[in-house]
């Protein structure tokens, strides 16, 4: 073999040493000017660049255009050039160059085709082909039009084969490959003339390394088009045969030409591809992962071809294909596969162990249990799409784990066609039982798990199919062995909620198994759990109290269900079959109608008879003597009002209390089932509400003496909850009955998911509500009037189509003209007349794309706030790939502008003379002489951005109608018999008719097919009542009452006895909200409440120290108010593109958020916030939206769903951040648009400019001299930062908090209040638009102001949160004053008074305090001869305005302000959704120290280092040994911010990427430098650790403050 040393330019697999941080020139396609440049592209040697680069495909054509084209945003970090790349203008010219030349390239062609033919001279054709690769190199396929493929292709075959001179077959192979990329269609005429067995023969004989790497390259462009062919000639084994000589670049190149056979194997010879397959499982074993990605493509291909034949299935377990794969798939495994990859590998083993009971045996000698576990535990299984409703990678990953779990176990129903396969894999399990006892160790719980944490209906049945097998299967010893600890009986009891009938039969299966096995053993625990009651429920939904299965009685067995189900998937029978084709798509349905009920007839003949006879199913003595607790409890709950022996009577019931509290954490544990029949949750309800929960709703005049009660008995619960025998959380009587309510709730929940199943997005056309164009597909309905109304006309038309999110009061706008006595005999027009082309409205072309989707935005139709919590403005992500293209292109024209050249010292365009709503050109700082903030106009001010400018769409608010204005409603609406909500979309108000027939409902082609029959009818007017009359009468009498009522913000909705929802109160989910909100409520507020108990102590004298009014209470985890169902059913629902959209998600959503936000986790409530607020585009666009997406092919955050979210640059100058800021925010904040930072006389932009710069506008914004915080120069927190150190800035150990202003005062210590307020508001729009984008603030603000961002009242317990000091002394004031006041009340004389009223056993008035405000002399909290110095008599007022200045009037309008700012971006009650500390963590993210685990599982290593090398080691420890200001000092130099986004380091992206930096002869004097715009550190290789260090903390020190290249 000879290496010709020819011209081929390799590139290195090493970062090139000019590498720039962030260059607005770098990382865009370059293209081959040159032949030589061509080879380096088309031969595929890419370097692998970081994440922010680059790359360039296995069949990336030679002149690299299309690719370039396309992917040339796809940089993260904006790191683009702002014009035309150079390749664009050269081919631009060619483009115009070669219709002048086209008449003289026929002539050429011919010549060089006269010269290749003459074989006489070899030099002539030498320079013949050398002359047709250039052109072919640089032209285009229009620009070939007179190129002759069938004349071409014969002759350069030929010369391929050519054995004599090798120049020439390089030059002619090279030409093959260039006419296949240029003129795709070429490739047919190659094949005809046998160019692919000559490519082979080369192949299998090599004798020049650049011909064998020549022949790769244009098999692989021809294998494209004809696989059959490649793989009929032998490709797949002459690629192979000798790929270990080639270079990692090449290698790919071989692997994709098999990968592209693969596609089409042959199905009747087997020989070539089983060939290769030892050869593919050692590949496999390589550390490329590209290299890897295209081996596993290639045996998935091939156990697929195969599947039918056992014989081969077991050849390739042979080969050891199961061994890699399994490997492959390990949680630890070394390489990382993209999605499709990995659920490919699974689903391929699934086909396996489907046919070959070879392929089982070896899954199980492998430990395949203990890997799935692991998988099954750490991904998000719950979260899968019923299969195929998309190509989502989630769904099909759920899929193929199932279907390999599924057959791992032989079948326990037998057909004709397995009864051998059958019997060798329950062989076995016979021979070795120890296999299925280590299944049922490792997958039965997480299968338990995955149910009851909130699978949908396909996930579900696949689990309990696996289920059922394995009882089935397993010995009774080992069954009691394995199911004693997963409590299957409360599992049971759970699934019976379902109501598909698939699933209920396999419940039922269980049952009878497990009790036909173990009869004695399970059938106590089936009465305890709620079994027997379920299946008697099932016979006789009559006799159920609709408690623990409340939907039991309306199962779906008939037709209706299976055609349902065929809608969207196929029926659930064959969903894991393991052969999915297509026709079992249509087989009926394997279940009888009636085999629910005859089953659970069966099951309770046999073994319930006993049970059955009594008057109450599965009552327990548990449940009995509960039962008598809580008819005592709500008996005599508000028995002690009036009456003289309260103090014995509330002892009574807390006694009581104590007994349900000791049955609920016995030793023997009390069922979910016995907990929810037994009443005790609307019996605690009713109790803490005394008595009025049960009433319904409450009057609210005369409620004081009934709020007093009340508020003892939240004082008393709460002592009595949280009062914990070993000091921790978990032994509190609250955490025990959290958990028992999240169970409960969880088990009798039925809240349904809506999954969409709809084709591509397409233009139609929505005649209601306004007659317009939509990319949805619209609603087809019949209006009809009823038939009883005599009032109202028939509608003149037919079918209409309406658009899925228009509201009942649009359809109304649209209806009633037509319908009304008055206007209805005037209306001749009908469904068939308002078609696009009858009234003149074409649907729009891709020219009219753009115009089109600003209509569709500004026409959107807006949904109620707590029917649909996604803005209608979220359609934009489901435009069509035409017009997201069209879309694309206009905005990058757009960011082609030329950057305003503006710089202080130089004259320019000011900020004022550029329209706010143009896009066409980037912005930079300008100092103006009025640089100073402007406090924009209250209306505006208040406004969301989606309202703020024609670009981006309104936000949520209700559609209104031109005839009804705001009036009452004109008409009612009914869909089969029912009225339909007002506050619903049409959309969702016949979604939630069908959820009322079944758990999970799916959006298919039936769907949008079907007619609806809407009738309609006249609305009755009704008087209606003050809706504020109620609310402000409780308030009044809550201000009557003092200062402690103020103090908890959920007891209003208790006082109503209302949750704010569509639930029933007869559903005991409404019950268990309820109690839920009040429990989190009081864990929330325990501080406020037990310190006002501790006070009325200290008031009565039963306590004397003021010490002991401090209050030690025990915090109950957020995390324990989460349900984690509940969380899983919304991510999936977010994860519907669809009902996002259109708005379409069902109610529940909005409504639990807005009532009960604490029932869904963290990342849920993140995501809902985002989608809400922003849409569903700019959620994704955030730089940490995707983070914990795995996959390495995800789409760049500038293209998702086809739609690019707008991005502009905007220059800044360092010494004027905060006026910097103020344009910015003037030029964009009302705009959705992305800011990328650049800074003046500095290089770079993009993601890492923007980050410091959001850092430095914080840093700037906790200067002192600003006047906007409070100041405490006496403390400083334990961990300051690097700025915090040197004077000049806020030391705020607690949080920043707003400074007090009085309102008579307008300047203090030379500072304007006019300034601060503008402040504020710049302030807020900072903080908005830095949420909006995702960058991370340095900010810390104080968990009050927190509070206050999200509209919530501050009391005299919220100033010890920022002020403790202050706060501890207002409270003790305030026992003295209450403890004056009973003494006054006794009538114990004056000298006692005086005398227990001293403050620490000195008298009041000799503390010498004067009428202003603590730490602020110059406020003046009240004048007059009264108030100039406070005493014992005035104390109470002085606590009062304290309080009142500290929290509220002082700082309003400074609140106002920024939340004025605020709304310019988006509304601020968005943010309601977090408590104040999970604020704090979204704005300023994550600064906890890192584990070493943890940097390990987070960074990744390239280009000259792995994880093991002794560089990287060392930096590992330094970070670990690192403080938190140098912590703190790295993060900045590195990403840009100093700290990391919510999430930590995981949440990082671009993930930390740490590579060799290449210096010098000596390393050690050369630093680490950084782009910052990928999270990138080059990181030379240091001699030492110390010498690391050293350099290391120089770097991030003395390199902040500039962006330069490195």
């Amino acid at each position: 073999m000879e290496n010709r040393g020819r011209k081929r330019a390799e590139l290195a697999d090493q970062l090139r040493a000019d590498k720039r941080a962030c260059s607005s020139s770098e990382f865009r396609p370059g293209s081959s000017s040159s032949c030589i440049q061509a080879q380096m592209i088309s031969t595929n040697s890419v370097s692998e660049t970081p994440e922010c680069e680059m790359e360039t495909s296995s069949s990336a054509s030679a002149s690299g255009r299309s690719e370039g084209e396309a992917d040339r945003d796809s940089g993260y970090g904006s790191c683009d050039s702002d014009g035309l790349d150079d390749s664009e203008h050269r081919h631009k010219s060619f483009r115009e160059y070669h219709p002048r030349r086209s008449s003289g390239d026929h002539a050429k062609f011919k010549r060089i085709l006269s010269s290749l033919e003459d074989e006489a001279e070899p030099g002539s054709q030498l320079a013949a082909l050398t002359e047709l690769c250039d052109v072919l190199s640089f032209c285009t396929e229009d620009s070939l039009s007179c190129f002759s493929s069938d004349a071409f292709a014969p002759v350069l075959v030929k010369l391929a084969r050519h054995d004599n001179n090798p120049d020439i077959m390089l030059l002619s192979i090279r030409a093959v490959t260039y006419l296949c990329d240029v003129l795709p269609r070429s490739s047919g005429f190659l094949v005809r003339h046998e160019a692919v067995p000559a490519l082979c023969s080369r192949l299998m004989a090599i004798e020049y390394l650049d011909v064998a790497e020549q022949c790769l390259q244009a098999l692989e462009k021809i294998s494209h088009d004809h696989p059959l062919a490649c793989s009929q000639a032998g490709a797949i084994m002459a690629v192979l045969n000798y790929i270990d000589f080639f270079s990692t670049s090449i290698q790919r190149v071989a692997l994709s030409i098999v990968a592209n056979i693969c596609k089409k194997l042959p199905s009747d010879c087997s020989a070539p591809y089983m060939e290769a397959v030892p050869i593919l499982c050692n590949l496999i074993q390589y550390e490329d992962p590209k290299l890897v990605e295209n081996v596993a493509m290639c045996l998935i291909r091939i156990v697929e071809r195969v599947s039918h034949s056992p014989e081969m299935l077991n050849d390739l377990c042979k080969h050891g294909v199961i061994h890699q794969a399994t490997n492959l798939i390990a949680l630890n495994s070394r390489t990382t596969l993209s999605q499709p990859i990995y659920s490919g590998l699974i689903g391929m083993l699934a086909r396996l162990a489907s046919g070959s009971v070879v392929a089982v045996r070896t899954l199980f000698e492998l430990n395949i249990c203990t890997t799935l576990k692991h998988i099954l535990s750490s991904y998000d299984i719950a979260h899968g799409l019923p299969y195929p409703v998309t190509g989502d990678a989630h769904s099909n990953q759920v899929r193929e784990l199932l279907k390999l779990i599924n057959e791992l176990l032989p079948s326990s129903a037998r057909s004709n066609g397995d009864i051998q396969l059958v019997s060798d894999k329950e062989k076995i399990l016979i021979d070795r039982p120890e296999l299925l006892r280590q299944f049922g160790i490792d997958i039965l719980p997480v299968l338990i798990q995955v149910v009851n944490s909130g699978a949908n209906l396909y996930v579900c049945y696949g689990c309990l199919s696996i289920i059922n097998k394995f009882v089935y299967f397993s010995r009774s010893d080992m069954l009691l062995d394995l199911v004693k600890n997963t409590n299957i009986s409360s599992f049971l009891a759970g699934v019976f909620s379902r109501k598909d009938h698939h699933v209920l039969i396999s419940a039922l299966r269980i049952a009878e198994t497990v009790l036909s096995k173990l009869p004695d053993v399970f059938l106590s625990s089936f009465v305890k759990e709620g079994v027997v009651y379920a299946i008697d429920a099932l016979l006789t939904p009559e006799r159920s109290s609709q408690l623990m299965v409340p939907t039991s009685c309306s199962i779906l067995i008939g037709s209706d269900q299976r055609l349902a189900a065929k809608d969207a998937l196929k029926c659930l029978c064959f969903a894991f079959d393991a052969d999915c084709s297509s026709s079992s798509e249509m087989q009926d349905c394997k279940i009888e109608d009636d085999s629910v009920k005859i089953l659970a007839m069966h099951i309770k003949a046999t073994y319930f008879l006993t049970e059955s006879q009594n008057s109450e199913i599965g009552l327990t003595e548990t449940l009995q003597k509960l039962r008598t607790f809580c008819a005592y409890l709500t008996d005599n709950v508000s028995m002690s009002i009036g009456n003289d022996i309260y103090a014995q009577q509330e002892e009574n019931l807390y006694h009581i209390l104590h007994q349900i509290m000791a049955e609920l954490s016995g030793r023997e544990p009390m069922s979910t089932f016995e907990f929810i029949e037994s009443g005790i949750v609307k019996s605690l309800v009713n109790y803490l509400s005394n008595g009025k929960y049960l009433e319904g709703k409450t009057d609210p005049h005369g409620l004081s003496t009934h709020f007093h009660f009340v508020l003892k008995r939240l004082e008393m619960f709460a002592r009595f909850c949280l009062t914990s025998t070993g000091g921790v959380w978990e032994d509190t009587h609250l955490a025990v009955l959290i958990r028992k309510l999240q169970c409960a709730f969880s088990s009798i929940e039925n809240f349904p998911v809506i999954l969409s199943h709809v084709s591509k997005p397409r233009n139609s056309y929505a005649t209601v509500p306004k007659g317009r164009c939509t990319i949805h597909p619209c609603l087809k309905v019949h209006f009809v009037k009823a038939e009883d109304e005599s009032g109202l006309c028939n509608y003149p038309g037919d079918v209409l189509t309406v658009e899925p999110f228009s509201s009942l009061d649009a359809i109304e706008g649209f209806l009633w003209p037509k319908v009304s006595s008055s206007g209805g005999e005037h209306i001749n027009l009908t469904s068939q007349s308002l078609t696009p082309s009858k009234i003149g409205l074409p649907l729009p072309r891709h020219a009219d794309a753009r115009s089109h989707q600003d209509n569709v935005q500004s026409d959107m139709g807006k949904t109620n706030d707590l029917s649909s919590d996604l803005p209608a403005m979220q359609v934009v992500f489901m435009l069509s790939e035409d017009m997201a293209k069209l879309s694309h292109s206009s905005l990058e024209g757009e960011r082609a502008g030329d950057v305003i050249q503006a710089i202080p010292g130089d004259t320019g365009p000011s900020l004022n003379q550029a329209c706010p709503g143009s896009t066409a050109q980037d912005v930079r700082y300008v100092p103006v002489e009025d640089s100073s903030l402007r406090v924009q106009d209250s209306a505006i001010a208040t406004t969301s951005n989606f309202a703020s400018s024609d670009e981006h769409i309104e936000g949520r608010k209700h559609f209104t109608s031109c005839s009804n204005g705001g009036s009452s409603p004109k008409l009612i609406f009914y869909l089969e018999g029912r009225q339909l909500d007002r506050s619903l979309t049409l959309y969702q108000a016949i979604l939630q008719q069908q959820a009322k027939a079944e758990n999970d409902v799916i959006v298919g082609p039936r769907f949008w097919s079907e007619v609806y029959k809407v009738t309609y009818r006249k609305a009755v007017e009704v008087k209606q009542s003050n809706p504020h009359l109620h609310g402000s009468i409780i308030s009044s009498t809550l201000d009557r009452l003092g200062p402690f009522w103020q103090d908890v913000p959920f007891f209003s909705s208790m006082l109503i006895s209302e949750l704010p929802c569509d639930l029933e109160k007869s559903n005991p989910c409404y019950d268990i909200l309820f109690l839920l909100k009040i429990l989190e409520g009081l864990s929330r507020f325990a501080f406020h409440l037990m310190s006002g108990e501790r006070t009325r102590a200290f008031a009565e004298g039963r306590i004397n120290d003021l010490d002991d009014l401090k209050v030690a209470v025990p915090a109950i985890p957020r995390t324990e108010f989460v349900n984690c169902k509940l969380t899983e059913k919304l991510e999936q629902q977010m994860r519907d593109q669809l009902a996002v959209s259109i708005g379409g998600m069902p109610s529940w959503c909005s409504q639990l958020m807005a009532i009960c936000p604490f029932l869904f986790g963290f990342e849920a409530r993140v995501k809902y916030f985002r989608l809400t607020a922003f849409g569903f585009s700019q959620d994704q666009s955030h730089p940490w939206a995707q983070s914990t997406n795995n996959n390495p092919n995800a789409p760049n955050e500038r293209r998702l769903n086809g739609l690019t979210v707008p991005r502009k640059k905007f220059q800044v100058c360092r010494s004027h951040i905060l006026d910097s800021a103020a344009q910015m925010m003037d030029q964009y904040a009302r705009h959705k648009t992305i800011i990328e930072v650049e800074y003046n006389e500095e290089v770079g932009t993009g993601l890492g400019p923007t980050m410091e710069f959001y850092t430095l506008v914080s840093q700037e914004f906790q200067k002192v001299g600003l006047g906007m915080w409070r100041e405490d120069y006496n403390s400083s927190p334990p961990g300051k930062s690097l700025y915090a150190e040197s004077s000049g800035f806020v030391m705020a150990p607690f949080g920043l908090f707003p400074r007090p202003w009085s309102d008579s005062s307008g300047t203090s210590d030379g500072i304007q209040f006019a300034e601060v307020i503008k402040k504020f508001v710049l302030l807020g729009q900072v903080v908005a638009k830095a949420l909006q984008e995702g960058r991370v603030l340095d900010l810390p603000l104080s968990k009050a102001f927190c509070k206050l961002i999200m509209e919530q009242d501050l009391n005299v317990f919220d100033i010890q949160s920022f002020d403790p000091e202050l706060g501890r002394t207002l409270l003790e004031f305030q026992a003295l004053v209450d403890r004056k006041k009973l003494l006054e009340s006794v009538s114990v004389n004056s000298t006692t008074i005086i005398s227990e009223s001293c403050f620490r056993n000195t008298r009041i008035e000799d503390l010498f305090l004067e009428f202003t405000l603590p730490g602020y002399p110059d406020y003046i909290l009240a004048s007059g001869p009264d108030h100039k110095m406070v005493n014992m008599n005035n104390l109470e007022e002085f606590i009062s305005l304290t309080v009142d200045a500290t929290v509220n009037s002082g700082i309003y309008k400074q609140v106002e302000a920024f939340k004025s700012g605020f709304n310019q971006v988006f509304p601020v009650k968005s943010l309601q959704v977090f408590t104040e500390e999970e604020l704090e963590r979204l704005l300023c993210g994550e600064q906890d120290a890192w584990a070493s685990n943890e940097l390990l599982d987070h960074i990744k290593f390239d280009h000259g280092y792995t994880a093991s090398s002794p560089p990287v080691m060392n930096l590992l420890e330094i970070i670990q040994e690192f403080e938190c200001n140098q912590r703190r000092a790295f993060l900045q130099f590195v990403t840009g911010a100093p700290r990391l986004p919510p999430g930590g380091l995981a949440a990082l992206n671009p993930k930390l990427t740490i590579v060799r930096k290449h210096c010098g002869e000596w390393a050690d004097g050369d630093l680490p430098s950084v782009m910052t715009c990928a999270n990138y550190l080059k990181l030379p290789p240091y001699s030492s650790k110390e010498r690391m260090r050293e350099r290391l903390l120089y770097a991030i020190t003395e390199g902040q403050g500039s962006f330069h290249l490195s």
